[in-house]
């Protein structure tokens, strides 16, 4: 790259600075310099910046060359015109001649139908989308390269700017960084409401310093910082093979590559030397990186993308000392966001944390686990939110709709603390009902339970008032290891979990994985489907080493007490006599070595197909109980994804097909004397938990919270009525009995 380019940069940069720390300047002002200074400095008679008013708008903020008035006047969509092209694509236009570049949009107010070339580059930073900066003239010719990566280079420093509030004025595309109320909508991994403030899990880096005078240092800065990021690569790298980890290591493997890579390396000397600080130019690699990541359909080739932003962030670290580990405080109240979150560092944050937003996550992910047995919410797939959100910032989750409201308004934070209130309220009714059983007005009584994962969920069986553990789920204690745990820790901790119950039953899930539970020490299989796949009872088959240490640490656990045993995922009668054989084989070889047995062994497997609605009255007879897993069976039967906001709410719980499912299940236990329970999101609902009784159930586990309200409004119904209501409706032709049942307890005191 020629010198005198370079040193044209480094002015260009060096007056952009200089117009950036100019305190006495507004935003519009320094917005109507800047754009001066780049037209003066690359030779053109036009230079534009186009900034998002919106999500979907863009809005002319500033221009050199086109006509004043059209400023915060000329707007346009994402896609639209050759500006909002660029803003979609996140890549450049160049073209010599704009009016006949495909996409072209003429628009009078602006005077640019006199100039006919154009140079568009985004302005982004990590992904996040900014605007446009353009360049044009009445000469038709095509922009050089060297004019081509200038601009952009030119476009990083705004971005940058941008960042640190320089262009703050008045109007949408202006307002400031950061200050604005926003809202998200996600959905719902655990329901709840919580008031807090922000804790982001991995902190964004700010570039405080985007221009450099003196590139020998930058450059020295930046290969100094590169060694010690190789160095800790290698670190790892050993670690994992010390491990025996192989996935690990290949994706260490992956990292080495990149912080080896020369090119990666001197793109960011060439950024360095046009006048960027070191960490800019990481910056401005990428967010180059992450354009092109958002463009590629290739799901290995977006993974390496992926780890060489890691790699960036890890450089950004060592370069700026910003991020994880700088001995701040959490705030008052704090409420975590982040990208995703593994099980081990989720709870490292220990109870403090009023809940848990994450942009990525599943409804049935480790992290939900964890949220429900802290009882906080937790909402998913809040795009965006890592970029919008600071540290501190005031933030309020709706766990029930799945909002998050960041920076609220006045009016939103008092109609949301309203809602707290009367929550709080109605949690004070309902604990004066914890000792009261839930007995119906026509004198049935059903059994309330509870469902836990952690040690830390079993203080919740006392104060909600619920009857036993109808679901202990064990696979978080194998997804927070970086191995397979040992069979003596896991006997002490169902040992433990039994001593906290206090007598009452625990039903034990044996290992559900697979799906979105991944054990970080066993390979991922690449599966189309995995909700379909290898997952649950299929792997403990098929690797019976695993499940026998689990069945084995369950009995050794009980120490001559009860012990309850429940199998997932039954697909098929051979599978549960498979598993169930397993549990019997283990139980004579802890006899043969003289070990003390449990007083009774149940074993009971999950209905989550509805195959085993139809199942040979065979697996009814062997089972001594059956839960009903609403969750993966309601997503089963309409064949709707639950992780698929689109879907998954067209269905309703109350439909009459569903329901006459449920129904048969109900019938076929009754016939052979089976005790039946149903478990899941559902139970927890009040509406859907009277029908369920209605129709015959007689056990719900739910979450801890979910009791009380359930507790609530079964003492004051009839389940004749009930019954009655739900057979009316059905016999009418209704696709739902909601309505009718909705109708029928408006009139219920």
């Amino acid at each position: 790259m020629p010198d005198r380019a370079e040193t044209e940069s480094r002015k260009l940069l060096r007056r952009l600075r200089e117009t950036m720390a100019d305190a006495s300047t507004a935003g519009q002002v320094r917005l109507d310099r800047i754009t001066h200074i780049i037209a003066d400095s690359m030779g053109t008679e036009v230079c534009s910046i186009y900034l998002f008013r919106d999500k979907d708008t863009l809005e002319l903020c500033a221009t050199e060359g086109l006509k004043p008035e059209a400023v915060h006047q000329t707007r346009m969509r994402v896609g639209e015109g050759l500006v909002g092209r660029v803003a979609r694509t996140a890549t450049p236009i160049n073209t010599a001649n704009a009016p006949q570049t495909t996409g072209f949009r003429y628009m009078p107010e602006t005077g640019e139908e006199i100039f006919s070339s154009f140079l568009g580059v985004p302005i982004q930073r990590l992904g996040e989308r900014l605007g446009v900066l353009v360049v044009q003239s009445k000469q038709a010719r095509e922009y050089s390269d060297d004019e081509v990566y200038a601009l952009e280079v030119v476009a990083m420093v705004l971005a940058e700017m941008a960042e640190l509030g320089a262009f703050v004025g008045e109007g949408s595309a202006m307002a400031a960084r950061h200050k604005q109320p926003v809202m998200f909508r996600g959905a719902v991994g655990q329901e709840g409401t919580a008031e807090g403030h922000v804790w982001l899990h991995d902190p964004r880096v700010v570039v405080t310093n985007p221009v450099a005078d003196d590139p020998e240092t930058e450059i020295a800065r930046l290969h100094a910082a590169v060694e010690k990021l190789r160095v800790s690569v290698d670190d790892l790298l050993e670690g994992a093979a010390a491990a025996g980890d192989k996935d690990q290591r290949e994706i260490f493997e992956a990292y080495r590559m990149f912080a080896n890579s020369r090119s990666w390396i001197r793109r960011m000397v060439e950024d360095i030397s046009r006048g960027l600080s070191a960490e800019a130019a990481v910056e401005k690699e990428q967010s180059a990186a992450r354009a092109r990541m958002a463009q590629v359909p290739d799901t290995y080739l977006r993974e390496r993308l992926d780890d060489l932003d890691d790699l960036s962030n890890r450089l950004l670290r060592i370069l700026t000392g910003q991020g994880r580990d700088t001995g701040a405080a959490m705030p008052q109240n704090p409420i975590l966001v982040a990208r995703n979150i593994g099980p081990g560092e989720l709870l490292e944050y220990g109870r403090a944390l009023k809940g848990v937003v994450l942009e990525q996550g599943s409804v049935g992910s480790h992290a939900a686990i964890v949220a429900r047995a802290w009882a906080i919410p937790l909402i998913i797939h809040a795009d965006g939110i890592i970029n919008e959100a600071l540290n501190g910032d005031h933030i309020m989750l709706d766990g029930e709709q799945g909002i998050v409201h960041l920076r609220a308004e006045d009016t939103v934070v008092s109609a949301f603390r309203d809602k707290i209130a009367m929550q709080a309220k109605a949690q004070e009714r309902y604990a004066g009902l914890r000792d009261l059983p839930a007995e119906t007005l026509c004198g049935q009584r059903i059994s309330l339970q509870m469902n836990a994962g952690l040690m830390a969920d079993l203080p919740s069986l006392e104060g909600s008032g619920a009857e036993g553990v109808g679901l202990f789920r064990t696979e978080l204690q194998f997804l927070v290891r970086n191995k397979v745990p040992r069979r003596d820790e896991l006997a002490a901790l169902y040992g433990r979990v039994m001593d906290a119950a206090r007598g009452r039953r625990v039903v034990f899930r044996t290992l559900d994985i697979g799906s979105d539970k991944v054990l970080p020490y066993m390979k991922r299989e690449d599966e189309p489907n995995p909700a379909l796949g290898w997952r649950a009872i299929r792997v403990g088959l098929d690797k019976p080493g695993v499940m026998r240490m689990q069945l084995q640490a369950l009995l050794r656990g009980a120490a001559g007490r009860p012990l309850t045993v429940m199998f997932p995922f039954v697909a098929q009668l051979d599978e549960f006599i498979e598993a169930r054989q397993h549990l019997v084989d283990e139980i004579e070889r802890e006899r043969r070595l003289d070990h003390v047995l449990p007083s009774r062994v149940e074993i009971g497997a999950m209905v989550e197909t509805p195959s085993m609605a139809f199942a040979p009255r065979r697996f009814y007879e062997l089972a001594d109980f059956i839960s009903i897993g609403g969750n993966d069976l309601k997503q089963f039967f309409f064949a709707a994804d639950r992780e698929n906001e689109r879907v998954r709410r067209r269905y309703d719980t109350l439909n009459v097909s569903y329901l006459s499912l449920i129904e048969q299940i109900v019938q076929r236990c009754a016939e052979t004397g089976t005790p039946l329970s149903f478990c899941g999101e559902d139970a927890g609902r009040p509406v859907e938990a009277v029908c369920f009784a209605a129709i015959g159930l007689r056990a719900l586990s739910m979450r801890p919270a979910s009791v009380g309200p359930v507790k609530n409004l079964l003492r004051r119904v009839d389940l004749t009525q009930a019954r009655a209501v739900i057979e009316e409706a059905r016999a009418s032709g209704v696709q739902s009995v909601r309505p009718a049942v909705m109708e029928w307890l408006r009139g219920v005191s």
